[in-house]
């Protein structure tokens, strides 16, 4: 694990851009990223989407049944990840499920795994199986206390039983039943940063840890690094630590990354039809854009017949968090 202590007052950060040898540009789109709404039965320090039992945007018919033509349309779309808030308390979900499954689609559920206890939503893990739904699932530590502190008092416990719930079903042993984990960093108390550790070694002392006192096995831990987005952009200014975070990760830019970011195969659309480079991008209202500067939205796409409209992908600041270290993106490390 890197760590580094930054005491300047008056730092500078270079522009992601400028850091690039070349433009940042797609590749073929094979990834549709949909994040259904931001309702949610938690409200964790660390979420970027701030989502939280409160909040009531969420997918509306309408561009619910433009994804699903959207999904139908073009078979180079492999793979469609469904997140949030809690994607499965927004409308839409079953829908775009049942629409992704028909045309051969892998479906991700982004699940927090505590929402399988509230009221309504009991038939879940049962659903997922069925369905054969990959899972992927934050528990952004082993240890109860630190979960708790970032995702609110007994979250851990609650995960527990539903990890050993999916287990009973066949999650994380059979083959087409994936089921795996994300970890995150605790936020820092300090001008001291660390990235994620070895994503390798860290999934071992996660896979030690939760056979030996759960009989907990899943497939696959990944590690995410908290971007300054959202509720931990908002920590971080609280702390006044937001500039020397975004020094820090630049510090620690990784070229190596670049190739394999997520935003290069994927487009990310909100619930309101918008589309986005990546989740990131989505929450910060950085929208994509078109060869010739148009704003995106499904309506566009589906006028225009394609999905690669996009040359350049648009970036920020807070790419860095992607490109730190190892790299970070919704599937883990990048190298």
């Amino acid at each position: 694990m890197q760590t580094q202590s930054l005491n300047s007052q008056d730092i500078k950060v270079t522009p992601f851009k400028q850091k690039l040898s070349q433009p940042l540009t797609k590749t073929a789109i094979s990834v549709l990223q949909i994040n259904l709404g931001k309702r949610c039965n938690l409200a964790c320090t660390h979420c970027h989407v701030e989502a939280s039992p409160k909040r009531t945007e969420e997918l509306s018919p309408e561009i619910c049944a433009q994804l699903i033509e959207l999904i139908d349309k073009f078979p180079q779309i492999q793979t469609v990840d469904l997140t949030g808030g809690a994607p499965e308390m927004n409308y839409g979900f079953k829908p775009l499920v049942a629409a992704a499954k028909k045309t051969g689609k892998q479906v991700i559920v982004r699940s927090n795994l505590t929402i399988y206890f509230a009221d309504g939503f009991g038939d879940l893990p049962e659903y997922f199986a069925e369905n054969k739904l990959r899972i992927v699932a934050s528990l952004p530590c082993y240890l109860a206390d630190n979960v708790d502190k970032m995702r609110g008092a007994g979250v851990f416990d609650d995960s527990i039983k539903a990890l050993q719930w999916l287990n009973r079903l066949g999650y994380g042993k059979e083959s087409d039943l994936i089921l795996d984990l994300v970890y995150n960093p605790q936020l820092p108390k300090a001008e001291k940063f660390s990235l994620a550790p070895e994503q390798t070694n860290l999934e071992k002392a996660y896979k030690m840890f939760l056979q030996e006192h759960f009989d907990i096995v899943f497939n696959n831990l990944f590690t995410i690094t908290n971007l300054p987005v959202g509720r931990t952009k908002m920590y971080l200014e609280r702390q006044k630590l937001s500039a020397s975070y975004l020094q820090f990760l630049e510090s620690n830019f990784n070229a190596g990354t670049v190739e394999h970011l997520m935003c290069r195969n994927q487009l990310s659309i909100d619930y309101l039809g918008n589309v986005y480079d990546c989740d990131f991008n989505q929450m910060m209202n950085l929208p994509a854009k078109s060869h010739n500067g148009e704003t995106l939205t499904i309506a566009s796409l589906l006028a225009a017949g394609s999905l690669d409209l996009i040359d350049e992908i648009q970036t920020a600041a807070y790419c860095y968090g992607c490109t730190a270290g190892c790299g970070s993106s919704c599937g883990g490390a990048l190298v």
